[in-house]
């Protein structure tokens, strides 16, 4: 095999292992979300931009630890009780993933672990105010260019301020993702979360297309895509929204 398609071999590798959360890649995904149909009114918008860095850590030859964190930073309009702009920083989720160095036997790719909401943002209708914990975990099946899989989480209250309504919810993302041989990655998934004290769902439903690329010696990867908010309480996003990412990637 001549180097270029060797580079092209390992370039696929890498765009199939972004497809898997607990994967032992260093990225820092960069994903910016605009929402509207939000309020009372229904007349508010939201960008949002998610900075989410993805760092392994072997522990032994057999098992790794996955931090993955979730950093917000919203700019929104009209959309909360009151109304009014808001700008700044929201809550940070960040989750700890145990993994096995390698697939199961039957084939299986799992990671088990914590997960902690931490009450940063810089405006208070821009987070919870809420200290939470909980479990959160990750199964998937790699199989070919197809990887199929679901992360979930759940998350209790245990401080915060009690004018606040506590947190006791469910995310759950199942998806499905398919990389062609010339690294383009197409992926479909839902984000969805079950509020307990509400007893209410909320469900966009995202489909994305991104492109693994070089630029110099940096490899990176680009995508955009459409989401559709199939669920959600009052005030929630309604309709179609857009979603642009960029992941820059660091592989050992």
């Amino acid at each position: 095999m001549g180097q270029g398609a060797a580079t092209e071999a390992s370039e696929y590798d890498i765009a199939r292992e972004l497809s898997n959360p607990v994967a032992a890649l260093i990225s820092v995904p960069m994903q910016f979300n605009h929402d509207r149909g939000m309020g009372a009114a229904e007349d508010g918008r939201r960008y949002l931009l998610n900075v989410q860095p993805v760092i392994p850590f072997s522990l032994t030859p057999e098992l790794n630890l996955i931090s993955r964190t979730i950093i917000p930073l919203i700019d929104q309009k009209d959309a909360v009780p009151g109304g009014g702009s808001q700008s700044g920083l929201g809550d940070i989720v960040q989750s700890l993933f145990f993994s096995p160095a390698k697939p199961t036997a039957s084939g299986l790719i799992y990671g088990v672990g914590p997960a902690f909401l931490l009450p940063t943002a810089t405006d208070k209708r821009l987070g919870t105010e809420q200290w939470a914990i909980g479990p959160t975990g990750v199964v998937l099946r790699q199989d070919g260019p197809w990887t199929v899989g679901v992360l979930a989480n759940h998350l209790w209250s245990v401080a915060g301020d009690s004018d606040r309504a506590s947190m006791n919810a469910t995310f759950i993302q199942p998806f499905v993702t398919y990389v062609t041989q010339t690294r383009t990655t197409f992926a479909l998934n839902t984000e969805s979360t079950y509020d307990w004290q509400r007893n209410q769902w909320t469900v966009p439903i995202n489909f994305n297309v991104a492109q693994l690329l070089r630029v110099g010696g940096q490899i990176l990867q680009v995508g955009a895509g459409a989401r559709y908010w199939a669920e959600g309480p009052a005030g929630a996003p309604t309709g179609w929204g857009m979603r642009f990412t960029l992941t820059l990637l660091f592989p050992r």
